[in-house]
C-alpha cells in the first residue's frame, strides 16, 4: 500500500480531519487510500497554533489511512477557498503554485493499531512483510 510521510503537527491534523489538503511541489497521479505516517520530526513553531485542537503528536508511526481524491494546482481562487474553510490550518503561508492533495475518507488509527516505521521522501510502498509488527502497547 502507498504511504506519505508527513511532520507534525500537520499528519495529526490530517487524520483528525481538520486538513483536508496535503501540499506538494510535485504533482500525483495516484488516486486511492495511502497510509500517514507521522514523521520523526515536528514543526515546534507550529504547535501552539492548534493547542485547542489537542491533538496526541505520534512521531515514527503509521496513524491512519485516507483516499486521495484529487490533485489540484493551486491558484488564487482556490488558495481563497482554503482560507474560507479554514483559516488556521490554511493560512500560514500561500500555496499558490503548489500541488494540493485532496483527501477524503479518514480514518484515525486506535493507539493499538499504529505501527512503528521509518518514514521515506515522496510516496513510497509499506509492505508490512517488510517490517516488523512494533504496535504501541
Amino acid at each position: 500500500m502507498k504511504a506519505l510521510t508527513v511532520k507534525e503537527p500537520w499528519a495529526s491534523l490530517i487524520i483528525n480531519g481538520y486538513k483536508k489538503y496535503e501540499f506538494r511541489s510535485w504533482k500525483t497521479n495516484y488516486r486511492g487510500k495511502i497510509l500517514i505516517h507521522s514523521g520523526k520530526s515536528i514543526e515546534k513553531r507550529n504547535l501552539d497554533l492548534y493547542k485547542d485542537y489537542n491533538l496526541d503528536y505520534s512521531f515514527g508511526y503509521i496513524i491512519g489511512e485516507v483516499e486521495i481524491v484529487d490533485c489540484i494546482l493551486v491558484d488564487d481562487k482556490i488558495q481563497e477557498k482554503l482560507l474560507r474553510d479554514n483559516k488556521l490550518v490554511y493560512g500560514r503561508n500561500s500555496h499558490v503554485g503548489l500541488y494540493a492533495w485532496k483527501f477524503d475518507n479518514i480514518v484515525k488509527y486506535k493507539d493499538s493499531d499504529k505501527l512503528k516505521v521509518n518514514g521515506k521522501l515522496g510516496l513510497w510502498n509499506y509492505n508490512d512483510r517488510e517490517y516488523k509488527d512494533e504496535r504501541i502497547n
